[in-house]
């Protein structure tokens, strides 16, 4: 508390210095600062629009402020460690946060000037993650009912912003925001219903929704650059192109039924967002997700072929263009019954060791990152299930990040999942090309012989033991 309140009186004291000099100019600057507990590294990250401002490094009590000239309003990315979140920044704005790297969002509290209108943002960002759960149960109804209901969760949020708003008089840049993201959220709620909903044709589900069921679509702007990099918008589009797909898919295709893994579907997908979305970025963005989803699902090397042909065909990105590409052949050559490749790892103990070398007996291999802190624990308790019920067979869980081993084994120990199995890649920009690693969730099974049985499935999956007890019996 003492932090806060030395950097809040100096950033006081700043402001009102200039504030005295003449009151009718608006600061084009911003401080912001705060404190790390429990910090990762000795530093943070700030950025605006995916592009890095400038790295701000810790004092020795793990605090830091900065100041930011020439500001220009909007939202900010600050990341530590890993993990992330956005801060809205305005012109004149003093804030302080303090955060606990053990529980980072839950623990994220903000002060000073601009304190309440972020500590409103990460209250929403809490509360819609433990809401999905809550609108995954909801899809189970029918869908008049569970239109009522998300129209009921939607009004509750209006309403704590209109109550907000009277309270504090924020600007018209943050209610555009808080707007957008109760809509959006709102709207892909609405959009994942089909999907999620019990029954398997989803064709027939959409049929059966109220008439007005998606009458929002008519508003929407698919070209939006001010929500290019919001989260809620972003999610939107990619459940609202599922839905519009399914539809024009339904038309040419008898008796059409949602299946991801259809090439003709995800060619439509494909075609349909080369003609609504016009903004590059937006349209790139979906393109590439979509075509990396589909690639590193299916085997079918043919198929994989004219997927990637159409995605070449509409993206505009470069870099996106060599990425897939690479991805591809990558993935076709990790086929079953091939070796899996000499790639170069670390141990804890900083010897350089082959991949191969450590296999020797039916074998899991899976990976992680510092950046999604949920999936670490969740794969590694997993992975402490597994270990217990299939003694005979080698875990080897691979930290994918391009950092400093003593961070990963440091992150390991703290939260209890230190041992042997554990290692680091060597190079990881070029591991994870040749493993074709994507999404994070991706594990590859290998026989005693060194050879592929599995190059892409999944810890959580309902068919992974299956497939477990078939690595074992080969």
């Amino acid at each position: 508390m003492k932090l806060y309140f030395t950097i809040t009186c100096i950033l006081l004291t700043l402001l009102s210095c200039k504030k005295d000099k003449k009151d009718t100019i608006a600061l084009d600057y911003a401080y912001i600062g705060g404190e790390i507990i429990n910090p990762n590294t000795k530093y943070i990250v700030l950025s605006k629009d995916e592009t890095v401002i400038d790295t701000v490094d810790l004092d020795g009590r793990n605090r830091f402020i900065y100041k930011i000239d020439k500001l220009n309003d909007g939202l900010y990315t600050f990341r530590h460690g890993g993990e992330y979140q956005l801060i809205l920044l305005e012109q004149e704005d003093s804030l302080l946060l303090r955060l606990n790297t053990l529980d980072f969002d839950e623990s994220l509290v903000y002060s000073g000037n601009g304190g309440k209108k972020n500590n409103y943002f990460i209250n929403e960002f809490i509360k819609n993650e433990g809401e999905e759960k809550y609108i995954v149960e909801l899809c189970q109804l029918d869908g008049e009912t569970f239109q009522k209901r998300v129209d009921s969760i939607k009004a509750s949020k209006e309403k704590a912003l209109e109550n907000f708003a009277n309270k504090y008089e924020p600007s018209q840049l943050f209610l555009r925001i808080a707007k957008a993201n109760i809509d959006y959220s709102y709207y892909s709620s609405k959009e994942a219903y089909p999907f999620m909903h019990y029954g398997k044709n989803k064709a027939a589900v959409l049929k059966s929704l109220p008439d007005n069921f998606y009458d929002y679509r008519k508003d929407i702007n698919y070209n939006d650059s001010f929500l290019i990099h919001n989260f809620n918008y972003n999610k939107f589009l990619r459940s609202n192109f599922n839905n519009l797909t399914l539809e024009t898919h339904d038309k040419h295709e008898t008796n059409a039924c949602y299946d991801r893994k259809s090439l003709c579907y995800n060619l439509d997908r494909l075609k349909l967002i080369d003609s609504l979305i016009l903004n590059p970025t937006i349209k790139d963005d979906l393109l590439y997700h979509f075509t990396m989803g589909y690639l590193s699902r299916n085997k079918n090397i043919a198929d994989n072929s004219k997927l990637l042909k159409s995605y070449l065909e509409k993206s505009k990105s470069e870099k996106g263009k060599k990425m897939m590409s690479r991805y591809t052949i990558n993935s076709n050559v990790l086929k079953e019954g091939s070796r899996i490749p000499n790639i170069k790892i670390i141990n804890y103990k900083n010897n350089v060791l082959s991949l191969a070398s450590q296999i020797n007996s039916p074998t899991v291999l899976s990976f992680w990152s510092h950046k999604y802190r949920k999936h670490f624990k969740e794969t590694h308790f997993k992975l402490k299930e597994l270990k217990i019920k299939y003694p005979e067979v080698t875990f080897i869980t691979i930290n994918m990040d391009d950092s400093d081993l003593s961070k990963s084994k440091k992150f390991l120990e703290s939260n209890g999942f230190y041992s042997a199995e554990e290692f680091k890649f060597k190079n990881p920009e070029e591991s994870l090309d040749i493993l074709a690693i994507y999404p994070m969730t991706k594990t590859i099974l290998v026989d005693k012989n060194k050879k592929i049985v599995n190059s892409n499935t999944n810890l959580f999956s309902v068919h992974f033991e299956e497939q477990l007890l078939g690595l074992i019996n080969r």
